[in-house]
Parts: structure tokens; sequence; C-alpha cells
């Protein structure tokens, strides 16, 4: 198989592709990776746009997308240009399309740029399983080149760009019907629309591959890239994005798992973040992503290149490794939380991981985010710990301290090969790249305690600890491991987002038994400071492990994060439903401002709730609508019904402290 989707594993190598001009600010080839974002007013209100989009380019947007769902929207784009041509702005604008082709026309001769989607430019979703042969499939592909080549003409009279945006949850009935609810659709839906424009002899073209699902977002845009070149198609440009992200910390990690993979790999010529939130915060998200990259290649410390690549990169397959008590085999990768410069810790200060200590009923209560492992380094806990919390501590402090069966010693290489004394059932290693010798590898082989806790310094972090797990699978090494990472003095924001890429880039490929945040590289900080530290990296780690799809601790929501379509306050919604529903451990809920983000977008969630008319709200159960025309006064509750309906509702328990 053809593993081949970036330029190099091992090395900051952005892929080149062909360079696309979007009104005189090019995109691909050696130009910088450009930010965007979507306006969230009524594309007829004139003003209202014109005054968002110069908020949103002075946070930093350098293209700007608008909803145009019919003809008037389409011709209105022509007064916003105009009025921000007068105010001294010649942003490139972007015409967003589902649906109808006469708007995308009309825009195609106003803006620089126009996106179609072809899951809903020339079909129609009915969720239908249809048998086709090739000749009728052939028929089908006809259709779709009478409706699609006049649009690619006009654009190429016009000098116009085009995004074809394939959305993970709007594939037609046609592709779901021959190639299955798959990455592999995805692309076919994109080269089927690319074939005609080719055709055509028009290339002014970027692609794009989103998902929610950041696993298929990954391995949708791995395979396009391997599929342009298996058919020796133009290197296009790439727009980078995961679809319906969310708000807050969510909507962040989850950006970051599956951007900053593709980025860390070369892969990503713009970026949008989507999230529930006013557009101009978007940018600066964006924005980060990028700049961790603008000199990577300068930090990085060289990797030999890989030989072997023991992984399928387009398909999802966890690492095989032995069971060691509750890491490994076929456990949840689990969460390891730092206190190591924490001195005379309390029962009360264990809530900052989840266990939370009720002094009236001298009881430990666990929520969904309870930390499994604690690592003390030198300063180990002088009471019992709450049961499902096991503690790590330094191996020299190991051998000193009471009551040895109920600590795990943390081994650097030289004590593991040393033959030290060891803890009967686990004992976690510390290991760089570098310490992966033959000898520690043949070891570990023949060890059922060990667990690894791999690291690194280099800037190129994630490629090396990917480069760690390829060296144990081609040794034939099933050791769990702990990815461990460990931050200087960040913003909150970039400290989401190096992490998320970092290990959640190594989960999506199904490499990693756990996450561990280490805190040796923060400063001095006061004691109520660094609970306040600890807690975040707690939250951060479970929600890596569940934007990645590895480990799913909390109401997951889907939410997208609203246009000029929108019929309802999509963060006043979204808040209002998590109020209500963020105890539902595993449930997938997906919040969508119209019908065109639902119910196809909301991909795999099990609930949806839908705008469907003003103050009207449509429920549906996994992608069939149950409810239609809900006044929206009553809707959460009629959604909470549905779930109950369901019995995967639970009652809400207020915890006692």
């Amino acid at each position: 198989m053809n593993k081949s989707y970036c330029p190099s594993l091992t090395e900051y190598k952005r892929r080149k592709t062909r360079v696309v001009n979007i009104g005189g600010l090019p995109m691909g080839g050696d130009y910088p990776i450009r930010v965007q974002s979507m306006t969230t007013v009524d594309t007829m209100d004139t003003m209202g746009s014109v005054e968002q989009c110069i908020r949103m380019i002075e946070a930093g947007c350098e293209y700007i997308r608008i909803t145009a769902p019919s003809i008037k929207e389409a011709e209105n784009l022509k007064n916003i240009k105009e009025e921000l041509a007068k105010r001294g702005y010649n942003v490139p604008l972007i015409a967003d399309i589902h649906f109808t082709p006469n708007a995308a026309e009309v825009a195609a001769r106003i803006v620089e740029k126009v996106r179609v989607n072809p899951g809903n430019y020339a079909d129609k979703k009915k969720f239908q399983v249809i048998e086709y042969d090739d000749a009728s499939y052939q028929a089908e592909l006809d259709r779709i080149r009478e409706r699609f080549v006049p649009l690619v003409r006009i654009c190429k009279e016009h000098g116009t760009a085009m995004r074809i945006g394939t959305n993970h949850g709007s594939l037609s009935d046609r592709i779901l019907s021959r190639y299955g609810d798959t990455p592999l659709g995805m692309v076919e839906s994109a080269l089927e629309f690319l074939r005609i424009c080719e055709d055509e002899g028009y290339y002014e073209i970027i692609i794009s591959m989103k998902a929610s699902n950041t696993q298929v977002m990954v391995q949708a845009y791995r395979l396009l890239v391997q599929k342009l070149e298996e058919e020796g198609m133009q290197p296009y440009p790439l727009h980078l994005g995961v679809t319906e992200a969310g708000e807050a910390e969510d909507g962040r990690i989850k950006s970051a798992v599956g951007i900053g993979t593709l980025l860390e790999d070369g892969l990503g010529d713009t970026v949008r973040v989507s999230l529930t939130e006013a557009p101009e915060a978007e940018a600066p998200v964006a924005k980060a992503l990028i700049d961790r990259y603008t000199h990577r290649a300068e930090k990085a410390q060289p990797l030999k290149p890989i030989c072997n690549v023991p992984i399928n990169p387009f398909q999802y397959h966890r690492r095989e490794t032995v069971e060691v008590e509750n890491l490994g085999g076929t456990n949840v990768p689990r969460v390891v939380a730092d206190l190591s410069r924490q001195t005379d810790v309390q029962y009360a200060d264990l809530k900052c991981v989840g266990h939370l200590y009720s002094m009236l009923l001298d009881k430990f209560n666990m929520n969904d985010l309870g930390a499994d492992f604690i690592y003390t380094g030198h300063n180990p806990i002088n009471f019992m710990l709450p049961n499902g919390l096991k503690e790590i501590v330094n191996y020299d402090t190991w051998l000193t301290a009471e009551q040895r069966e109920d600590r795990h010693p943390l081994l650097d290489a030289a004590q593991y090969i040393g033959g030290v004394e060891r803890h009967e059932k686990v004992n976690f290693v510390l290991l760089t790249l570098q310490d992966l010798s033959s000898e520690l590898l043949e070891r570990l082989k023949q060890d059922k305690t060990a667990v690894l806790m791999l690291q690194t310094n280099n800037a190129h972090a994630m490629p090396e600890l990917r480069k760690c797990f390829f060296r144990l699978m081609n040794n034939g090494v099933q050791t769990p491991c702990i990815i461990k990472r460990a931050y200087g003095q960040l913003t909150p924001d970039e400290t989401q987002l190096y992490a998320a890429t970092d290990v959640g880039g190594l989960l999506i490929d199904g490499l990693g038994d756990g996450v561990m945040l280490g805190t040796e590289f923060l400063p001095a900080q006061e004691k109520g400071e660094w609970l306040q530290t600890i807690d975040q990296y707690n939250s951060l780690s479970f929600g890596i492990l569940q934007a990645a799809r590895t480990r799913m601790s909390k109401t997951e929501y889907i939410s997208c994060p609203s246009c000029g379509r929108t019929l309802f306050d999509l963060q006043e919604t979204t808040a209002m439903i998590r109020k209500r529903t963020d105890h539902l451990k595993g449930v997938k809920i997906g919040i969508m401002g119209c019908i065109v983000n639902g119910p196809g977008e909301m991909a795999d969630a099990d609930y949806g709730y839908v705008g469907v008319g003003k103050d009207k709200i449509a429920l549906y159960r996994g992608q069939t609508v149950i409810k239609k025309a809900v006044p929206a006064d009553r809707a959460v509750d009629e959604l909470i019904e549905l779930i109950r309906e369901d019995d995967k509702w639970i009652e809400p328990v207020q915890l006692v402290e």
C-alpha cells in the first residue's frame, strides 16, 4: 500500500502546491498559510455585514466567507464589497454556496472566490441507498457535469477562484451508496468535481475535507493528497478545518487535534477554525496554530528518516499492547496528573484532579474528569488515596517510601537496564527516542510490568514521539506508553493548541495509552495557582482524549459556528443546552443553526437540534427527524424528553463537599 501523503514524517517540510490567486492575495506555493473566517450576520444586512467584516479583518482574517443561499444574497455581495472598498478594505470575499447553482453563478461574477459543496451542489440528499451499475452511475456524473460546467466557465472567464469543499456530513446519497460513509467517499466526492474542472482547463482551485470527527477529517485529507498524486492531478492547496468544533476550550482542542495534526505533516495552505463564538474570535486561534510552524524548521532537531511506517495513515487502528493492570490492552487511555511540585497535599487538593472529598461524609466522589494516576515525584502523598486513583513517585523516593505496594516507581533508562529492584505489578520508565537502544527494547519484550512514559524536548515533538512508537512497533515491543509533554510559560490558548496537536496527533493514529502534561518548565507559583494550573491540565488531558475520539468522558456538542443562514442565537442556545445536558457522559448532541448544517453535518451525533424557521426547531434522533416544528421555548425540554425515551437520560447529581 502506498502510504505517502506528506513530504516528510520526520522534518517540517511544507507540501509544495500550485499557487492560486484570490483577489491579489495568493495562496499556496511559498506564500504564508492564510487565516480566514465566515460572517454570521444576515447577508442582506449590508452595513451589519461590513462592520463585522472589519472586525474580522482587524482580528487577523485575510479572506472572508459570506453565505449566499439564494440569488438575492449573491447579488448583495456587490454592495458589501463596494462598501468595504469605500472604507479602504480590499479583503478578498468568498461566497458560500449550498444547493443553489444559480446563486453561485451570480456570485462568481462579483467576488474573488466561490465555495461549493459537492454533496449538495447538484445532488439532493434523501438518505436513500441506491443501487448503481456503471452506466447509471455515469449518467449521474453526466448530470453533475451539466449543472457544474457553467460555473466553472464563469470562474475561468472572471478569474474567480473556487473551493471544492467536501463535508463528511453532507455526502450525497450517490456517494454514500457506492463508497459508504468513509474518507474515501469524501475524497471521491471532490475528485468528481475536480476532474470536470481539469477537463475544462480550470485549475484555480482549493480543496477541503471537513468533518466534525477528527479521525475522519485527518484521514480524508491524507487520502486526498495521495489520490491527487496517484491520478497525476495538480497539487492543489488545502483549506483546513474541523466542522462544528463547538465553543470555548472544547472547540479549540478539537480544532487543534484535527488541524494541528495536518500542519505537523506540512499539509495546509489556509486555516479556518469553526467555533460557536463571534467570528473575530476564530482568527487569533487559527493564527496561533499557524504561527507555531513559521520557524519550526530552524528550531527543530533533525531526525533520521523512517524506513518502515507500521501504521495505515488512512484508517484508525489502535496499536496492540499488552495489558499492564489498567493500562494498555483494551483499556481506555489513562490520564496522569502532575502534582510533583506540590508539598503537603491535602484531601481537598485532589479536587483539581477530579476527586472531590466530602468532609461531611468523609469520603471521596470522582467526577467524569477523575485522573487515573497522580505523579508526585519526590513528594509522596501522606494519606490513603481514593479508590480509582494510583500514585507514581520517582524511583529513589519509592525505595525509601512506606507502603511501596501502593505506589509505583518511575525509573530512568539507566535504572531500568541496570536491573534494580522493582514493583511486582507496574513500573513506569521515562524515556526519550535516544534511550530506545537494542538492549532496552529486548528487555521490554520480556517485561510484563513495564509502562513507558515517552517524552521529548525537540521542537518537532509529535514526529519524534511518533518515531518512538514506530521503533517500538517495528521491533515487536507491545509495552503500553504514556505520552508525556511539558511546556514553558504559554498563554492558555497556546497550551491547549500545542498539547492537543502533539498528543492528539498521535492518538488519532492509534498511538498512546495515556497522557501526562508535565509542569516542570512552568515558573514557580503559589499553591492556589498551582492547583488551578493542575485542574486546567487535567481538564485539557481529558479534552484531548475526547477530541481524538479515544476516551469519551463528557457530553459532546457538535455545534456549527453560525453564519448568515442561522435561525437562532447559537452561542446562547448552545450554552442553554449544555447547562441542562452536560452530565450525560458520552452522549453526542448536534446543535445546528439551519437545515444546511443539519441533519447531514451532524454526522455521528446521537441527537440533533436544528433551526428550521423563526422560533421553530426540528429535533433529530441520529439523522432521522422526530419532531419537525417545535416552538423554540419548548425545544430543550422536548430534546430531554427524547433522550429520556431512549433510556439515555440520567438525573444530574449534586456532589456534597
